[in-house]
């Protein structure tokens, strides 16, 4: 079988699916490349939560010893976003069967979109689709790069100036952890910095798996959609005299508004699917993200430390973008599912015999009904959820900077 559109998409984020282990990309695996995946994400999984219970106890001793809050939004977010990593990994390995079935709705959508006529204008609306999604997807990859780099690389930068200024090496990590040795032995000390190094890797390479997936999913009903439109819109040629008196005319508009029918349902049942497996990660992620925004702009503010600033901008600029794309394509994907009720409007419906205007009044009734993607049924996935988000993110950023004040 030829590849098709979704598996081309999909094989450019392949990477991320294989460190992470929740690899998807290759669609039903062998028996040994499951077993290899499971090994690696389990692997994953462990030296990224060991990690995360250090820096939670760190943080809660920090509260007991009375650390600066500079130091403690430090390492919150990372916390924050680790466990975020965790919830979108897990989602996908717990409804894998569910993303597979995903997958295989598409490919037989794009199987019988091959044998369908060929137009420029259905041509335009693919690689407008395609365009946008890999703009997104290239620009997130170089930004998470920039993110891994500043604060892979920021303790050495920081050690260096030490050095210059003392003439003393004073050894860093990354990130504040609790470890049951002592982690700033040198014996020690370069594994555990590239442990800490390999963790925030997985971290961001989770969420990264999983929304660049979402992007693709979402982009690709989103494309389906506008095709669903235009065949719509196009699906009555003719006269109202030439099709009162061929019959067999007649009989293929009908023919081919059931073909759309059915097609529509179809993607109704993706967009269910693609809902039961993000609908709790989501949730997690609106809440998180308020949090996230609110500590990482704290620490821009606040921070004397301009590597530490430019870290915390960087960090603050992907919390933003992270929720905003996913909000996006949310959206995105609720217009397209109510514009085929425009696009049956647009259609040459007067055309036709009453019989054949009710199917066009079912097809118009069902698509006023978005199709939907929602925060476990708590708030829709869309732009005005992001717009929420950030409405709540300024109301934290608000108290904690008058709390930080007053001390």
């Amino acid at each position: 079988m030829a590849e098709t559109l979704l598996d081309k998409l999909l094989s450019k984020i392949n990477i991320l699916f294989r460190c992470s282990g929740t690899n998807i990309a290759i669609g039903k695996a062998a028996p040994t490349n499951t077993k290899r995946n499971r090994c690696v994400y389990v692997i994953n999984l462990i030296l990224l939560n060991t990690d995360v219970l250090g820096s939670t106890c760190w943080f809660i001793s920090g509260l007991k010893s009375g650390k600066s809050f500079t130091e403690l939004t430090y390492i919150a977010p990372c916390i924050i976003l680790s466990i975020l990593s965790d919830m979108k990994s897990m989602s996908i390995i717990i409804y894998e069967k569910k993303v597979y079935q995903l997958m295989e709705n598409l490919r037989m959508m794009e199987a019988h979109e091959r044998i369908r006529e060929n137009t420029a204008e259905r041509g335009k609306i693919i690689e407008k689709g395609v365009n946008f999604l890999n703009l997104v997807i290239n620009v997130l990859y170089v930004l998470n790069i920039i993110l891994l780099v500043c604060f892979a690389f920021h303790p050495l930068v920081v050690m260096m100036l030490n050095y210059k200024k003392t003439n003393e090496i004073e050894l860093l990590l990354p990130f504040p952890i609790v470890y049951p040795f002592d982690a700033y032995n040198i014996k020690v000390w370069p594994v555990i910095y590239l442990r800490q190094i390999w963790s925030e890797i997985v971290a961001v390479f989770n969420i990264c798996a999983a929304d660049f997936a979402f992007y693709n999913f979402c982009s690709y009903i989103t494309i389906q959609f506008r095709l669903l439109q235009y065949d719509i819109e196009h699906v009555i040629t003719g006269t109202q005299k030439s099709i009162y008196n061929d019959e067999m005319r007649s009989g293929r508009i009908r023919n081919k508004l059931v073909e759309i029918i059915k097609r529509h349902q179809e993607l109704i049942t993706c967009v269910n699917l693609l809902e039961n497996i993000y609908s709790v990660s989501m949730l997690y992620n609106f809440i998180s993200s308020s949090v996230i925004i609110c500590l990482t702009g704290f620490n821009v503010t606040e921070n004397k430390d301009m590597i530490l600033v430019i870290t915390f901008f960087t960090f603050l600029f992907m919390g933003l973008l992270q929720i905003l794309f996913l909000s996006f394509f949310g959206d995105m994907l609720m217009d397209a599912s109510i514009e085929v009720s425009n696009a049956v409007y647009n259609s040459k419906w007067y055309l036709v015999p009453p019989k054949t205007r009710k199917t066009l009044l079912l097809i118009l009734t069902r698509a006023q009904k978005p199709c939907k993607l929602t925060a476990y049924g708590f708030a829709d996935v869309s732009l005005k959820a992001f717009m929420k988000v950030l409405s709540t993110s300024w109301s934290y950023f608000a108290l904690l900077k008058t709390v930080y004040s007053t001390e």
